[in-house]
């Protein structure tokens, strides 16, 4: 836009002002201005309240806010309206954006929705009414009734009632009423009125004939223009998989979020304890140094100072954090994979931003729950059956299908002539008068002589058309069929790629859990190379046992954040497998329900089943057996109960955990507090081709 504007300036700078012209310099510079809307204020008044975020400069104790992560997701759900991400697109494209209006902005489209292709078959009523004064010399005398000059005075009032059908009937009921006074001399009144009811019905019996195809294709529907009832459903169920898709990925997000946390928090724990025993090393060897005696050259000094402040350097780090991206969703698994920590304080907003809560309330998220430390075992042929028949995607990509199916049933409609019966009964009445004025005789009022029934009327009639070789219809039917081979063809490579998507995540869970178990061992034999050569620097106060206390406290505290890295990266393996067979909804015991109608609508119901004194049948438009197979289960085994045959195998874990010890407070770097971790346990337990999980 900015270039247009200075585009346009220059074009007008090229030609001088002529000698007293008007300067109108002062617009042009008006139309490079850029406004702004009004009510710049934020909207929400916790936005301009938001404290100054946490840092390293800050070192008092914050004030820890435990989250467990089943509140935190259902904190997050219940303050998203909009389904936040974390890659800026809310920002850039918003109009991409899931929401959870998107279902109801789909159900509630005048053009498209389910409400605007019902709304083709509700009775409409039309009239109107008119007069006029007519004064006019004619040429032919005929043509006056008697007479060139005419003088008339005339008015009309048509009003009437249509309707369409399902079937595809037309319906009208009409009354046209008639004014007429003039100058002719042949009148046998002055003044005339007339008036007619009409009761017409036109049926089609061939092309746009019957409930299926209007329902499908709609009233007055055209060759590949197909609008009806049940594509207005199917495109609300559409919406629907979406909306569930961006649900399940914002959970998704939400999780790999507070893993990100968990794994801040033990990282910054594991750097603070190795700058402590670094730090309790180094001031051994300085009391040494300044007594004078052995072990206390200045090289080594130097050498357990310089370990201390690289651990001093980490640990601010990885409290702090950097701008970098945490969890990855886009690097080979949809649900995210385990990249890194951006920092405590960088990754605890980060997951304020995903569960609205304020930015920064001086409180530091906590997570209390603990990974799950069980070996699982996935049953692949049931995590298959499931993927191919649960999966969001799976289920979206069948609607549309299903939508194309039904086009091209209709597209076939039109391949028939129309042929149309019609019909029509007409009631009339003349009078002097339009309603009884007191008068006698005959045709005193034109509303007596319409309700004796001396005058009617009706008409019968077949009309049949059809286009000279179908061109338009055979074209829509291809249409069509290209269309239902190309929905057929994604759903074919959806389901290839679900398939390829499951076999990674199930293959990760297993190569999750053998790094835990190996950095777990790891763990262990590090801690015990501490101990070993701590006791013999105790005696041995030589260069190369001082290089090997060094080495092993920074091995230990590598040990430690690869082990709850790999409990990390277990935990969304097994988070994956659920998403990836389209079930992390379930386990997290999330479903989607309908808000609650109008009060009016349920007394309305309630007022016609007793009318009626039965229960309402089910809508055949929303319930067509050859449209859908009913309601969607969005559980797939019922809450409390165990499957009768465990298609999971419980395997006993590897090595018992160490213990974690507590790291020393000291200025300059804010304390943490791993030891108020909850108790290692499972947090919960899935059913189905899930797993079973074993407290180690």
């Amino acid at each position: 836009m900015t270039s247009l504007v200075i585009g346009g300036c220059l074009r007008h700078a090229e030609t001088p002002l002529p000698t007293g012209a008007i300067d109108n310099s002062h617009y042009q510079q008006l139309a490079k201005q850029i406004e702004i809307p009004e009510s710049p204020a934020p909207s929400d008044d916790m936005l301009a309240a938001t404290q100054s975020p946490m840092s390293l400069q800050k070192s008092e104790t914050p004030n820890y806010l435990d989250l467990s992560l089943e509140d935190t997701v259902q904190l997050a759900l219940a303050n998203s309206q909009i389904l936040r991400d974390l890659g800026g697109t809310l920002l850039r494209t918003p109009d991409v954006s899931k929401s959870r209006f998107d279902p109801s902005v789909v159900e509630t489209d005048p053009r498209t929705g389910i409400e605007s292709a019902l709304s083709a078959f509700d009775a409409a009523f039309t009239t109107n009414i008119s007069y006029e004064n007519n004064d006019r010399a004619l040429n032919n005398v005929f043509f006056g009734g008697g007479t060139r000059l005419l003088k008339q005075n005339f008015g009309t009032w048509q009003s009437q009632f249509t309707k369409t059908a399902a079937t595809g009937t037309q319906l009208a009921f009409k009354n046209y009423t008639q004014y007429d006074r003039n100058n002719a001399p042949g009148n046998e009144f002055p003044s005339a009125w007339t008036t007619w009811y009409d009761i017409e019905a036109r049926h089609p019996l061939m092309q746009g004939g019957g409930t299926n195809f209007n329902r499908m294709a709609g009233p007055g529907a055209q060759p590949g223009v197909i609008n009806g009832v049940v594509i207005a459903r199917i495109n609300n169920d559409v919406a629907l998989s979406e909306f569930e898709v961006g649900v399940r990925n914002f959970v998704s997000d939400v999780e790999n979020a507070y893993w990100d946390l968990y794994f801040a928090y033990r990282d910054v724990a594991a750097k603070v304890r190795a700058r402590d025993a670094t730090l309790k090393t180094w001031r051994r060897i300085h009391a040494l140094n300044e007594q004078g005696k052995s072990g206390g050259e200045a090289q080594k000094e130097a050498q357990a100072r310089e370990q201390y402040f690289r651990f001093e350097e980490e640990a601010q780090n990885a409290l702090h954090g950097k701008l970098i991206d945490g969890t990855r969703t886009n690097n080979g698994s949809t649900g995210g994979t385990f990249r890194g920590t951006g920092g405590v304080y960088v990754v605890e907003r980060r997951l304020r931003l995903l569960t609205g809560l304020p930015i920064s309330d001086g409180r530091l998220i906590r997570p209390s729950d603990e990974p799950l430390k069980a070996k699982l075992v996935f049953s692949w042929e049931s995590c298959l059956v499931e993927a191919l028949s649960r999966r969001e995607e799976l289920r979206r990509q069948k609607w549309q299908i299903k939508k194309r199916e039904v086009e091209l049933e209709a597209n076939k409609n039109f391949l028939m002539p129309k042929l149309d019966v019609m019909g029509r009964y007409r009631w009339r009445g003349f009078g002097n008068d339009l309603v009884p004025m007191g008068g006698t005789g005959d045709f005193n009022n034109a509303l007596s002589d319409l309700v004796s029934g001396r005058f009617q009327e009706y008409q019968a009639g077949v009309e049949l058309s059809f286009p000279i070789g179908f061109r338009k219809a055979y074209a829509a039917i291809r249409h069509s069929e290209m269309q239902l081979a190309r929905e057929r063809a994604i759903l074919h490579e959806q389901e290839r790629s679900v398939v390829y998507d499951l076999s990674n995540a199930c293959s990760e869970v297993e190569r999750a859990y053998a790094l835990v178990e190996t950095n777990l061992n790891r763990r262990m034999a590090a801690a015990e190379q501490v101990a070993a050569i701590e006791a013999t620097y105790e005696t041995e106060t030589d260069t190369a046992t001082l290089y090997l206390l060094l080495d092993a406290q920074r091995r230990l505290a590598e040990s430690e954040t690869s082990y709850f890295r790999s409990l990390v990266e277990y935990q969304l393996a097994i988070k994956n497998v659920q998403l990836e067979k389209g079930t992390l909804l379930d386990y997290n015991e999330i479903y989607l329900n309908e808000g609650a109608w109008p009060d009016k609508a349920y007394d309305d119901v309630e007022s016609q089943d007793l009318r009626r004194g039965e229960p309402l049948p089910d809508n055949p438009v929303t319930r067509s057996q050859w449209l859908s197979q009913g309601v969607y289960p969005q559980s797939t085994v019922p809450t409390g109960t165990l499957p009768t045959s465990g298609s999971e195998q419980s395997i006993p874990t590897g090595p018992t955990e160490i213990p974690v010890q507590e790291p020393q407070e000291l200025p300059g770097v804010p304390g943490v507090e791993p030891a108020s971790f909850k108790a290692s346990k499972p947090s919960r337990t899935t059913y189905g081709s899930a797993e079973v999980l074993i407290t180690p």
